[in-house]
C-alpha cells in the first residue's frame, strides 16, 4: 500500500502563486508515475500534469507554461508549481501515484487540496 498526503493549496489571488506537494509513504519502492489531477465544481477530474520515473514530463493544454511538475524519488514527493494562477484554475487537486508490481499496476490517490483563485 501507498499513502499519500498533499499539502500547499489555499487562497490565493489571480496572478499569484503555489506550490503543491505529495509525499508517498508505505510501499514506495516500485512508484512509477507521479501525476496531479484537478476536479472543479460540477466537472469531471482531469489530469494537468504527469511526470514519468525518469523524469520525462506531460501537461494539459490548459496549464502549459504555467505549470510546473517535479519530484524527488529520494523523499518520494512530486510538486505542483502553479504560477500565474486563473479564476478556472479553481479546483480540487489530487495527487496520484501509479506502482507496478510484477505485470500488475496499481493507483493510488491523495485526499485532495483545495486551491481557490479570486478574481
Amino acid at each position: 500500500q501507498v499513502q499519500l498526503v498533499e499539502s500547499g493549496g489555499g487562497l490565493v489571488q489571480a496572478g499569484g502563486f503555489l506550490r503543491l506537494s505529495c509525499a508517498a509513504s508505505g510501499s514506495t519502492f516500485s512508484i512509477n508515475a507521479m501525476d496531479w489531477y484537478r476536479q472543479a465544481p460540477g466537472k469531471q477530474r482531469e489530469l494537468v500534469a504527469g511526470i514519468s520515473s525518469g523524469g520525462n514530463t506531460n501537461y494539459a493544454d490548459s496549464v502549459k507554461g504555467r505549470f510546473t511538475i517535479s519530484r524527488d524519488n529520494a523523499k518520494n514527493t512530486v510538486y505542483l508549481q502553479i504560477n500565474s494562477l486563473k479564476y478556472e484554475d479553481t479546483a480540487v487537486y489530487y495527487c496520484n501515484v501509479r506502482r507496478r508490481v510484477a505485470a500488475n499496476f496499481y493507483d493510488y490517490w491523495g485526499q485532495g487540496t483545495q486551491v481557490t483563485v479570486s478574481s
